[in-house]
């Protein structure tokens, strides 16, 4: 089950990749910055895909996933954020996140081969900071990124939940041990739907001018 869920998510990425693509070279820094996370999230999940047929540990590919998520989200909303403080906020909140990332991984290098909650709960929760001003904005400015900014919320507070709890899900019966990465799938597949009506409502006209 989990795994027809993960394929569903893979294709409907692939095709949000494609179509924001399309238009990369005629829009903004903010477009091109999530082009670019689409196509990390893209890449990381097929490669780890690669080595779960391989039967090999792909654990630290969480970090490039998670991290690098981090990184492009924080440039994308430094760029569609419009009050002074706010872009400020990002700023520190970037700098302090990867600050102390590089302390934790400094003082315990194993980590590179493990799944790193703090890891996972620090980048999550600044970046739900972050979308929740953009949020916050678009009550009184025009509706930018508005589904996309929706779907990061969404899937951000919710796979932090299950990632967290995934620790106790080892401990339940095996029948119920896949659940929390199961309906972290779900999550998935409606996040990328979110992306999709994005490019639907706001660019694909473009395309078609």
């Amino acid at each position: 089950m989990n795994q027809i869920l993960a394929y569903i998510g893979y294709l409907i990425l692939l095709l949000n990749l494609i179509l924001f693509f399309i238009s990369f070279p005629n829009q903004g820094k903010a477009y091109k910055f999530f082009v670019l996370y689409l196509g990390l999230v893209f890449v990381v999940q097929i490669w780890a895909e690669i080595l779960i047929q391989q039967k090999c540990n792909n654990l630290f590919l969480s970090h490039f996933y998670f991290v690098g998520q981090f990184v492009i989200l924080s440039l994308f909303y430094e760029k569609i954020l419009k009050e002074e403080y706010q872009k400020r906020i990002v700023k520190i909140g970037f700098i302090i996140g990867l600050l102390v990332l590089a302390i934790q991984y400094s003082t315990d290098v194993s980590l590179f081969i493990k799944f790193n909650l703090f890891e996972i709960f620090l980048t999550s929760f600044i970046l739900i900071v972050f979308a929740s001003f953009h949020f916050y904005n678009l009550l009184n400015e025009k509706k930018e990124f508005y589904y996309i900014n929706m779907g990061i919320l969404m899937y951000l507070c919710g796979s932090t939940i299950l990632f967290l709890t995934g620790n106790l899900a080892i401990m339940l019966h095996s029948k119920f041990n896949k659940m929390p990465w199961i309906l972290n799938s779900f999550l998935y597949i409606i996040y990328q739907v979110f992306i999709l009506v994005e490019w639907k409502k706001s660019f694909s006209n473009k395309i078609r001018q």
